[in-house]
């Protein structure tokens, strides 16, 4: 511990954000970060504490606390107190292989049970994490490192999200030959169209990719496995298969006239944006991408996604934006049955609804409120929704509680363009018959407890479509238990 006192000398400070009338101009990345010196002070807040809970990937009361990748964190925030850069990303990179990803979009489940935060402001652990890895880049600490030798062993990942791309470099550098197979036309699922730009650029996954290629990982684009890439070929050419193609079949919203023009999944909205910018260098053109330009927009789904839906349709310049959330409002502060180190159930507004505050006057969330109806013109095209107010009730013979219709509570609000952000149900079928690998209740692929080995010969699974939709840390902390499982399986031990 570098510094005893460090959390007393010195208050969190965190990266500064660009105005909402500056950001919304533009799609990139909005936070400058702070100068190496600041950067150590905040590193210098870490008690380095006997008990780090910041690191332990606990569920407590069903929820995630500490970082599931179980992150050295005490140990790199003393290194970059004591300004030894290269030392903190080497033991970074022991736990996590993308922390440039991480840093930018993981919500920081590991400063929500940092000790600091029991009585104070947590320790800015992410913004660290993002300082050693961008030190990283700029000093050349993060150069490729290809395997000295190869096993012979030959493995297939389906999917390039975080997960797959965990378990792809984690069997490389194992000196396995890996190759990663994508049905898209970018390397990076839900990285690269998942997730807007303005949380991460995408030249930062393609930076990162650059090395995985250097260290002798293959990839392959628009390779839809199930459609035009048969998996029995697959199945004989490599000695295995790690499935990794998230869960990506978009709960759907089922109401009388769900049918009209204008209502779109947000996955589809948000990688339409994503993949108009890549293709016409930064710019969009009218008729390259899904427009909320002009439009009244509601947005069904309070979570991370509903909230890049409104900050992206605020960058379009919709003319009204409305988010909707079947739950009640959580607190602002924690509440007694929510102790220190839960994860907090609190009230978050983030950029999306900063952004829509500050162009539109109001906060856009609505809570206990859902659609009843969708109302559209002669032509078919969406003209309004039809919304109804709910309210909390314990299922008798659940006990869990439900979320009622409120009767006569129903009022019409104008739409020209709804988006679903209602999550996701399992992964798509067709992937998982090709290989003939079997389902759990929730839509996921089976595996035994605490196993990612499917019932198929040679076939595992890993990330959203073995777990369900989740955190993408969550996701590389999957690609990697998948990878040293597969390693174990084909050498019959591993060190992983």
């Amino acid at each position: 511990m570098g510094k005893p006192t460090g959390f007393m000398d010195y208050e969190r400070t965190e990266f500064d954000a660009d105005s909402v009338s500056e950001r919304i101009k533009h799609f990139n990345e909005f936070h400058t970060p702070l100068s190496d010196d600041k950067q150590r002070q905040q590193a210098a807040r870490c008690m380095e504490c006997g008990v780090p809970f910041c690191q332990s990937g606990m569920i407590l009361c069903g929820m995630m606390t500490g970082c599931p990748l179980n992150n050295l964190i005490p140990e790199w925030n003393d290194l970059v107190y004591k300004g030894c850069w290269d030392q903190a990303y080497e033991r970074l990179r022991k736990t996590n292989n993308f922390p440039e990803f991480t840093s930018r979009v993981c919500p920081a489940l590991c400063e929500k049970a940092c000790t600091c935060g029991a009585n104070g402001n947590a320790v800015t652990v992410r913004s660290n994490e993002y300082s050693i890895v961008e030190k990283a880049y700029a000093e050349g600490f993060a150069a490729a490192e290809p395997p000295k030798v190869r096993t012979g062993k030959k493995i297939a990942v389906i999917g390039s999200g975080p997960s797959g791309l965990a378990a792809a470099d984690q069997l490389n550098k194992r000196g396995h030959s890996v190759t990663v197979f994508e049905r898209s036309d970018r390397i990076g699922g839900l990285l690269m169209y998942g997730i807007p730009n303005m949380k991460l650029e995408k030249h930062i996954i393609d930076r990162r990719i650059d090395i995985m290629k250097e260290e002798g990982v293959v990839f392959k684009t628009n390779s839809d496995i199930g459609k035009n890439v048969k998996a029995q070929d697959l199945l004989k050419e490599f000695d295995s298969i790690i499935l990794a193609c998230g869960a990506s079949e978009p709960r759907d919203i089922k109401v009388k006239g769900r049918e009209a023009k204008g209502i779109y999944f947000a996955v589809d909205f948000l990688r339409s944006t994503t993949k108009a910018l890549l293709d016409n260098d930064y710019e969009l053109k009218d008729g390259s991408y899904i427009s909320a330009k002009g439009k009244n927009v509601i947005v069904i789904g309070g979570g991370d996604t509903g909230n890049d839906c409104v900050g992206t349709s605020v960058r379009h310049g919709a003319k009204s934006v409305l988010q909707l959330e079947m739950m009640p409002k959580l607190p602002d502060e924690r509440a007694e049955n929510n102790p220190w180190p839960e994860y907090p159930r609190v009230c978050k507004t983030d950029y999306g609804q900063e952004e829509a505050i500050g162009v539109y006057g109001n906060d856009p969330r609505v809570y206990q409120t859902t659609v009843k109806e969708f109302l559209a013109d002669k032509n078919g095209n969406l003209t309004g929704a039809v919304l109804v107010k709910l309210n909390p009730e314990k299922d008798p013979k659940s006990g869990r509680t439900l979320m009622k219709e409120v009767e006569g509570s129903e009022y019409t609000v104008k739409a020209d363009l709804v988006l679903i952000a209602a999550g996701f149900i399992g992964a798509q079928n067709y992937v998982a018959q090709a290989f003939g690998v079997e389902r759990d209740a929730r839509g996921n692929v089976k595996t035994a407890e605490n196993t990612h080995r499917t019932n198929a010969e040679k076939v595992f699974v890993c990330g959203d479509m073995h777990i369900g939709q989740s955190l993408v840390v969550r996701a590389i902390r999957e690609g990697r238990d998948a990878a040293r499982e597969v390693d174990k399986t084909l050498m019959g031990y591993t060190n992983l």
